[in-house]
Parts: structure tokens; C-alpha cells; sequence
């Protein structure tokens, strides 16, 4: 028998290709290899012809704890993070997801890492969690659509790219999203943030615990000098696996409304 005969059938090829996609991969691997630690040769750049566009600007680079203050509006923030190539992320993602719902918000919502669906939209909290968490909100009378600030949410990530294969971040790569993820708050200013997840809870509150022990406790977190009420819950999809902790997101929400009421 032949091996270099392909005997997959077409069903087997589209299963294969469907699971390469889920795991992250985005590039077909050439016959010959390349050897990565070697720069590139350098490409001679065309003249600009008169009359013609000129060359689009260098992408901003941003080291791991820079600050971001230079921004000074969140439209800034996406453009920088649409242009930031120093995040390996990037290179593996298909869309930035960076914020969602309206910035005069009074309530910011702090995700953790964009997952498969959100990858693809381009949104924080799409698919089946984020339809959850849209039936949460609405249950205490908030939406992201919402036009009027006290009704209405401000929705971001700790990290803005999805990892391939939906890995951990590595302290790197988060690092890298803090200082934007910091500026984001000084500019929205919200009156609370509820964090959506261990991942947003630990960064924002310096606290190693897990989420079940994090949950539910009103705590204070300073940014830039503001001192901002803040609260964990559990993330969405994390409650689409446990949904007998359903309950405790409840009691969570009930307190964010109580919050909101009596200021």
C-alpha cells in the first residue's frame, strides 16, 4: 500500500480541520523549515510614488508594566491595542475583544480571556456565556445596550487575545494588557467593577484566593488614587458548567443591585 496516499475521507478531513481550529491553529506549516531564531532578511522598501498613499504607521510597541496614561480616550486605547504588536497574542488571535456596552456606564465589568466565540466576534462575553450573563444582568435591571448610565454596563478583559488552544496567559502576556486594562478604568471611571472570574479578581485585588472564597465580599481597589468598590462573582462559563452555583451569582447580582441603590 501506498503511504503517501491520503485515505481520510472527507468527513475525517473536515473533523481533523474543525478540531485544528478549536485548538487555535491559523496557518498551514510549509514542506521546508524556517528557523525562527534567525531574523528575516531585511526587504527593500519601495519608493512612494507622488501622488500615491504613504506607508502605514509603525505599529505601537508597549513593553511588559508600561504605562498607558498617554491615552486619553477609550477610541485611543482600541486604536494603541489595534496596533500592539509587542503581545504574542496577537499573532495567534483572530480579533481583538477589548470592550463592549456604553462608557458612561456606572457599573464596569471585568472579564478574564476571550474564549473561542469571542475570538471570532471580536466582542467580550459572546456566545453561550454571554447570553447568560445578559440574563443576569437584566434580572437586576442592567444591559450592555442600555442607553442611560444607571441602567447600563461597560464590559472589558483582563487580557485582549485569545490564547491559542485557550491556554493560561503566561505573567508576560498579562502584564502586558494591565497597563491598558488600568488606563481603561481611569478613563471610564466607573462608580463600581464587578469582576467576572478568578483571573480579573486576583489582578484587580492583589488576593491569591480562589473564586468560590473571593466571591460575594465587597472589597476596595485603588486605581491612579480612586479607591472603586469592587465585587467577585463566578464567570458565566464557569456557572454554564456549575449551574448549581447559579444561586450564588444570584445573591452576588442582588448585592451589586443593593450597591447601585443605595449611592
Amino acid at each position: 500500500m501506498d503511504k503517501t496516499q491520503n485515505d481520510m475521507t472527507p468527513h475525517d478531513a473536515a473533523e481533523a480541520l474543525r478540531w485544528l481550529s478549536e485548538m487555535g491553529a491559523d496557518e498551514i506549516i510549509g514542506e521546508s523549515t524556517v528557523n525562527r531564531l534567525v531574523a528575516p532578511a531585511a526587504k527593500a522598501t519601495p519608493a512612494v510614488a507622488r501622488g500615491t498613499a504613504a506607508p502605514a504607521a509603525a505599529p505601537v510597541v508597549v513593553a511588559p508594566g508600561a504605562s498607558a496614561t498617554q491615552y486619553q480616550s477609550l477610541a485611543e486605547i482600541r486604536a494603541a491595542l489595534e496596533g500592539f504588536d509587542a503581545c504574542p497574542l496577537k499573532k495567534t488571535a483572530t480579533k481583538l475583544c477589548y470592550a463592549d456596552g456604553n462608557p458612561q456606564a456606572r457599573v464596569m465589568l471585568v472579564g478574564e480571556v476571550p474564549d473561542r466565540d469571542e475570538d471570532i466576534q471580536g466582542q467580550p462575553f459572546a456566545g453561550r456565556a454571554g447570553l447568560l450573563l445578559d440574563r443576569m444582568l437584566a434580572a437586576v435591571g442592567l444591559s450592555r445596550s442600555a442607553q442611560d448610565r444607571e441602567s447600563a454596563v461597560f464590559i472589558t478583559n483582563t487580557v485582549f487575545w485569545r490564547p491559542p488552544g485557550n491556554r493560561t496567559p503566561t505573567e508576560a502576556e498579562f502584564q502586558m494588557c494591565l497597563p491598558f486594562l488600568l488606563r481603561t478604568i481611569e478613563l471610564q471611571k466607573p462608580d463600581v467593577i464587578v469582576c467576572l472570574g478568578v483571573t480579573s479578581a486576583q489582578r484587580l485585588t492583589g488576593k491569591p484566593d480562589g473564586i468560590l472564597k473571593l466571591r460575594g465580599k465587597w472589597v476596595t481597589t485603588n486605581v491612579s488614587g480612586r479607591n472603586i468598590p469592587l465585587l467577585p462573582t463566578l464567570h458565566p462559563a464557569y456557572l454554564l458548567r456549575q449551574p448549581a452555583h447559579k444561586r450564588l451569582a444570584w445573591r452576588d447580582m442582588l448585592m451589586l443591585r443593593q450597591m447601585l441603590d443605595a449611592h
